[in-house]
């Protein structure tokens, strides 16, 4: 069995040196994968790797250099690249821990100088790591004082008071059939806005990608009118309007449940 995603997420800071990895799903932007291969055989170009990618086609091209790696060193196991972009704890967690398994095969040993080698690209946040779980406890509590407090309840006072239908708060059949037929053709309209969102988010994501392969890329034959239309149209990409902003850093929040 293969460490745990805590062990991992540890060991990943300890070799790169507190390079911002809080979790798991942070490795799917490939700067880390690179690194650690990096820390292996020490000529993995670091200055086309981007530590700090925060844009999905940024990703793309640190899982480029990887897989570039990989071909030149004979390293035979496929790079999920689509799954791993998502930024999904299992995939990324399979990955990591099969990548941990190499390391430990093939690290020549030694010390491995990481912010040198990345240029002093990345690093952890300030603060350092810190746990995004809110504390345990608190619903079983009150759980248990709502239960005293029914337990403590005169028995019958609640029947007493609601014995008895009253005709003026029931809800005609009719009624409740023409609300319920209304809710279900909201439903069906929300349904079809949802699917024509997903179709051309997908498209604007496309276009963003390539755009932003465009603009990386070390091709002399782009020109200046190129260049200054490509980035006319990542602005527009990227344009914001009150309400709708893109917030700094995504905050991983677990639901609390009461009882």
């Amino acid at each position: 069995m293969g460490e745990s995603r805590t062990e991992l997420v540890a060991w990943v800071n300890d070799l790169l040196g507190n390079v911002g990895v809080q979790k798991v799903e942070d490795c799917g932007k490939g700067g880390a994968y690179c690194q650690i291969i990096d820390s292996i055989f020490g000529d993995v170009p670091m200055s086309k790797v981007k530590m700090n990618a925060n844009q999905e086609w940024q990703y793309l091209a640190n899982f480029k250099v990887l897989q570039s790696v990989f071909k030149s060193k004979g390293i035979e196991k496929p790079i999920p690249v689509d799954r791993l972009v998502r930024c999904k704890m299992q995939d990324n967690l399979e990955f990591l821990q099969w990548l941990k398994k190499y390391w430990d095969l093939n690290f020549p040993g030694g010390e491995y100088d990481a912010v040198a080698r990345r240029k002093g690209q990345g690093g952890a946040p300030e603060g350092g790591l810190r746990s995004t779980k809110s504390p345990v406890g608190t619903a079983p509590g009150r759980t248990s004082t709502t239960s005293t407090t029914a337990a403590r309840r005169p028995v019958g006072t609640v029947p007493a008071r609601t014995a008895g239908p009253r005709s003026a708060s029931a809800v005609p059949d009719a009624q409740i059939a023409a609300l319920t037929t209304q809710m279900n053709e909201m439903k069906v309209s929300v349904e079809g806005l949802e699917k024509e969102r997903d179709f051309y988010f997908q498209k604007l994501r496309d276009i963003e990608i390539i755009i932003g392969a465009r603009l990386e890329s070390d091709d002399e034959t782009m020109t200046e009118v190129e260049k200054e239309q490509l980035l006319q149209m990542q602005a527009i990409l990227y344009s914001t309007e009150e309400g709708f902003e893109v917030p700094d850093a995504e905050e991983e929040v677990e639901e609390e449940e009461t009882f």
